[in-house]
């Protein structure tokens, strides 16, 4: 189990790494347009809004499948 946590956090690590370049490598190599349009207006804070994207998706998705869960839950005891 502890080696499975390790080459999950190398996993983790090395995909922080290999984004953080290629964004370095975009925003250093491409035209302000094009940056624009591939991380948006507001390009120094792409990282928090991916976040924000994941939390706000992951949420939406708890709650519809917890909503899913209940309605079933309650539809089974009905019986």
């Amino acid at each position: 189990m502890l080696k499975r946590v390790f080459w999950i956090g190398v996993g983790i690590a090395i995909g922080i790494v290999a984004v953080s370049k290629a964004q370095a490598y975009v925003k250093a190599n491409t035209p302000d347009a094009a940056r624009q349009f591939l991380l948006g207006p507001d390009q120094d804070h792409v990282p928090m809004r991916t976040l924000e994207g994941l939390v706000t998706e992951f949420n939406a998705t708890r709650r519809a499948r917890e909503a899913e869960l209940n309605e079933r839950y309650l539809k089974g005891r009905g019986n």
